[in-house]
């Protein structure tokens, strides 16, 4: 690896930090509410599998007794 100047490294690390498109408002406030309702739809999920799950292991080992 060939040692780079490092006056010329911090001009492309400029150059390349120049190239950086930060999001609007909008699009944080959209896509954090999109990520919240997935939490919520994930949860939900794994709640009804974990209830249906410790169902039917309750009845299995009610079944062996």
């Amino acid at each position: 690896m060939a040692m780079v100047n490092p006056f010329q490294f911090l001009q492309e690390v400029r150059s390349e930090a120049s190239k950086v498109v930060w999001p609007t408002r909008r699009e944080t406030m959209i896509t954090t509410g999109l990520v919240i309702l997935m939490v919520l739809l994930a949860s939900l999920f794994f709640v009804l599998v974990d209830q249906g799950l410790r169902l039917a292991t309750g009845l299995l080992l009610r079944i062996g007794q």
